[in-house]
């Protein structure tokens, strides 16, 4: 590969700075050019366009002796700190193939419990020590809009009715929704909750549920009427007063939960959601982005009730 480089309008080529930079070293045209592993009459061709395209003499070519001029003097430091720069760049970009010194953006949706990727980052960090993975937390409308918008590499979410293109996905694992209660409620003595069931209940609503008005759809289909009480962005809230007795919500099977509180299974129907990988359609993936997005393919992620209950039947 050729690099050129533009300096005060000249157009000089990275391997013939090389080259002066070897002269000047050894103040003679026969040993640059076998430091250069190149012909003589080469090596002075080159030397010979820098000084056209800069506008004057670098090197005073006297018989047996060969040293700057004051324009080589000038432009020595220049073109060394160029060659520096060249090769401070190649080492970044051979670190970052090598995933050493890398950053990723991985965006997770914010109903997706800690709990299940734990085992996944811990896994992922120990094959990949150089990555530096940064977790942005959000919706899943936001998330898409960030995809989109190139502010994340991948994210993980789930949405009802999948995503639409130009985002594509990688289906991880699905998981049940449950019923959340507290420990003292009628719900905590059933093995699992029919939506008929939730008829009269006291409702507390978590905004940020991807699938909350899928949920609602499917409850008024049935024509049960809950008492909605309290609406909140914060999932430790919400779950703090279902533990409290002051109301029911629904929860993802794996969600991280407070003390005090218990879940059952949706049943009849169930209901589950399908966790994706999401990238952007046709987009190159960065090498740490694409071992993050095989790690995340291979991974054996821990079954839910619904896969054990497939495996043992």
């Amino acid at each position: 590969m050729t690099l050129t480089i533009k300096y005060e309008g000249a157009s000089v080529e990275l391997h013939e700075i090389r080259y002066f930079l070897a002269v000047s070293k050894t103040r003679n045209f026969t040993r640059a050019a076998e430091l250069c592993n190149v012909t003589q009459p080469a090596l002075t061709r080159a030397i010979q366009k820098i000084e056209e395209e800069i506008g004057g003499l670098l090197f005073s070519r006297e018989r047996g002796n060969i040293h700057l001029t004051d324009l080589g003097r000038l432009m020595e430091p220049q073109f060394a700190g160029m060659i520096e720069h060249a090769n401070t760049a190649k080492a970044v970009a051979r670190r970052f193939l090598r995933l050493e010194g890398a950053q990723l953006t991985l965006g997770v949706m914010c109903t997706i419990g800690p709990l299940r990727f734990a085992g996944f980052l811990n896994q992922f960090r120990t094959a990949h020590p150089g990555v530096e993975l940064t977790l942005v937390e959000n919706v899943p409308t936001k998330l898409s809009e960030m995809l989109l918008q190139g502010e994340l590499d991948v994210a993980l979410m789930a949405q009802p009715g999948g995503f639409a293109e130009p985002l594509r996905t990688i289906p991880l694992y699905e998981e049940r929704f449950m019923v959340a209660c507290a420990h003292n409620h009628d719900f905590a003595a059933r093995n699992g909750i029919r939506l008929v069931d939730m008829q009269g209940e006291i409702y507390l609503q978590r905004i940020n549920c991807e699938y909350r008005d899928s949920l609602a759809e499917q409850l008024e289909e049935r024509g049960v009427q809950i008492l909605r009480s309290y609406r909140s962005e914060r999932e430790d809230w919400i779950q703090v007063m279902v533990a409290g007795g002051m109301g029911v919500c629904f929860l993802p099977e794996f969600s991280a939960l407070l003390p005090g509180l218990l879940t059952r299974p949706v049943v009849d129907p169930a209901i589950n959601r399908e966790v994706c990988c999401v990238t952007v359609a046709g987009r190159r993936w960065s090498s740490p982005a694409a071992a993050l997005i095989n790690a995340l393919r291979q991974y054996r992620w821990p079954p839910g009730a619904n896969e054990l209950s497939r495996s043992t039947a």
